[in-house]
């Protein structure tokens, strides 16, 4: 059993409903799949833009893909590992992370988290994960004050990189952006980690640790000369939502690429095939020398089979690795992929960035969202008391009020944007002939 301090909540509950049996981890799951921050998923970019054709994947379905490979991942660690089944006993606890795990993304992918983090340069820079956080343990009025007010085991997976902006930033020279227009992505990357104004929450959430075990847990490597701290550490269930989500990533995303005919068969000969060919593992050999022609044939159900072997493949290869050096079940062990399918994962993940992500038609949609994203933070921010929503305004006049990062607020409030609402309030703002704004409530 894991201890009973990681089914605290910040705010304490007492409902009385009638015959309510549910685990903690049954009713954050509840919680994530009814709040409308989950909802806002099925209208955002997961990968190719939303509303260019109703058979891609959203953020949303992305999300539902990314719990169902989850639960299998639980499933065959149950039965790899059946003494650290205490760690694997809820099915509802990975299916909250994998449904809440991208909800933190603003609008226009990759371009709309960019442009929040320019705009927020000055004031604590801007990136999906911290956002997700704080969606969960503030923003959505699940409750007033303590968002979602979720299990402390449940955010505790939900960090992907659990530090605070301060501690991993690192000021580097960069050119002067004379225009929006001129932004370069590789120049602002974001700070992978937790929003310095939710730092209160972070240690809540680590407080049972002992201090060896959190010392370790927050620290932190340099990954380049240009690029800031990365923490070096994740929890166990966060390990597991994190395998699902790259699986989802590099095989279903990839299949929606197949379909629309933006990658071929010789793209994939070339660049998967031959770089597995002489894999360790007998079954990547065997399967990468063959399934393209079923991944690439005309016939739909050959496709999706070949997507589902590759699936099982990668969830049966998942093995449970063991750090010594914490004491603590939920850090010591991490779920990974057997070496050879982690290489093979990865050259499959850089498949489908270098050929669809990279791909100039959606840079193209990615840079008009960071232009869109962009020009309507500088026009609430230029009058918030003008522009903002009446709600939006009260917690702008707050944060002023108490001294706090005002700019939080509207970051907040554009990140929560689908990309179409996003798109046409850019319009209203700025096009002469757009219509009334009640036309968009």
């Amino acid at each position: 059993m894991t201890s009973a301090v990681w089914h605290d909540r910040r705010l304490g509950e007492h409902k009385q409903r009638r015959n309510d049996h549910r685990s903690p981890y049954q009713r954050d799951r509840a919680r994530i799949l009814h709040s409308a921050a989950f909802r806002r998923l099925q209208a955002k970019t997961q990968v190719l833009g939303v509303g260019m054709n109703d058979f891609y994947r959203t953020r949303l379905t992305h999300s539902l893909e990314v719990s169902q490979i989850g639960t299998g991942i639980c499933a065959q660690l149950k039965q790899k590992y059946p003494a650290l089944n205490y760690l694997l006993d809820s099915m509802s606890l990975i299916e909250s992370l994998c449904l809440a795990h991208d909800i933190g993304h603003p609008p226009f992918g990759h371009g709309g988290e960019v442009a929040l983090n320019y705009m927020m340069r000055n004031d604590g820079g801007f990136e999906g994960n911290g956002q997700t956080f704080r969606i969960l343990t503030a923003l959505e009025p699940y409750t007033e004050h303590f968002g979602m007010n979720l299990c402390r085991r449940t955010l505790l997976g939900i960090l992907k990189y659990p530090a605070c902006h301060a501690q991993l930033y690192q000021s580097h020279p960069k050119p002067e952006v004379v225009s929006y227009r001129q932004l370069k992505p590789s120049q602002w990357r974001p700070v992978k980690g937790i929003f310095d104004e939710d730092k209160a929450i972070l240690e809540w959430v680590l407080n049972p640790l002992c201090p060896e075990d959190k010392a370790l847990f927050l620290a932190t490597k340099t990954l380049g000369d240009n690029e800031h701290k990365r923490t070096l550490y994740k929890s166990f269930d966060c390990s597991i939502m994190e395998l699902a989500d790259d699986t989802a990533y590099a095989i279903h995303d990839l299949e929606d690429a197949i379909v629309m005919g933006i990658v071929t068969q010789a793209m994939w000969k070339k660049d998967v095939e031959q770089a597995l060919i002489n894999s360790e593992d007998a079954w990547i050999r065997q399967e990468f020398s063959t399934i393209g022609d079923k991944l690439f044939a005309l016939e739909h159900h050959q496709r999706k089979d070949a997507i589902g072997t590759l699936v099982n493949g990668f969830v049966t290869a998942i093995m449970i690795d063991e750090n010594s050096h914490f004491t603590e079940p939920l850090l010591r062990f991490n779920a990974v992929l057997e070496p050879p399918f982690h290489k093979a994962l990865d050259i499959l993940k850089q498949f489908v960035y270098t050929h669809v992500i990279r791909k100039p038609e959606i840079q193209m949609l990615e840079y008009k969202g960071q232009q869109i994203v962009m020009e309507l933070f500088e026009a609430f921010a230029s009058d918030p008391q003008r522009l903002l929503p009446l709600n939006t305004q009260e917690r702008w006049q707050i944060a002023v009020n108490e001294g706090q990062n005002s700019h939080r607020v509207i970051a907040d409030y554009i990140s929560g944007m689908t990309d179409e609402f996003a798109a046409r309030l850019h319009q209203h703002l700025f096009s002469a002939k757009a219509g009334s704004l009640i036309d968009l409530q």
